[in-house]
């Protein structure tokens, strides 16, 4: 496999920053897509085989909390550029503190995903041991 570079030495600091923070935001979007379609099987198997409305609730909240969050990321991805042209270091701090929202919002999702699908996993294995 042939590796990419993603950053050069001619390019700024700032040109540089904004490549990184794209290229993460890239990876969480492919993350939330992906989970998108395990979100849909899990609730095909709550539908068919679990039956808790509850469950299912909760199912469809987190369904409807990745697509925002998917939302959200992709208008987020396409203001980066932005960033290019601060020329204050207050402006700078801005898009820095914004970036570390956005993860941080991301990784408690992803840890409230995971409760729920473990949740599931194992409702699926009490159903099956019946």
């Amino acid at each position: 496999m042939i590796a990419s570079r993603h950053f050069y030495p001619h390019e700024s600091d700032k040109k540089i920053m904004v490549k990184k923070d794209r290229l993460e935001i890239n990876n969480w979007t492919d993350e939330l897509e992906y989970l998108n379609k395990e979100l849909d099987y899990y609730l095909d198997i709550e539908d068919s085989m679990i039956h808790s409305s509850k469950l299912y609730q909760e199912l469809h909240g987190v369904r409807r909390e990745s697509a925002l969050l998917l939302a959200a990321l992709y208008r987020y991805e396409s203001t980066l550029g932005k960033a290019i042209e601060c020329d204050t270091v207050d402006c700078d701090a801005y898009y820095l503190n914004h970036h570390e929202k956005k993860r941080d919002t991301y990784i408690a999702f992803i840890q409230n995903y995971r409760n729920l699908k473990i949740k599931v996993l194992s409702q699926i294995l009490l159903k099956a041991s019946k």
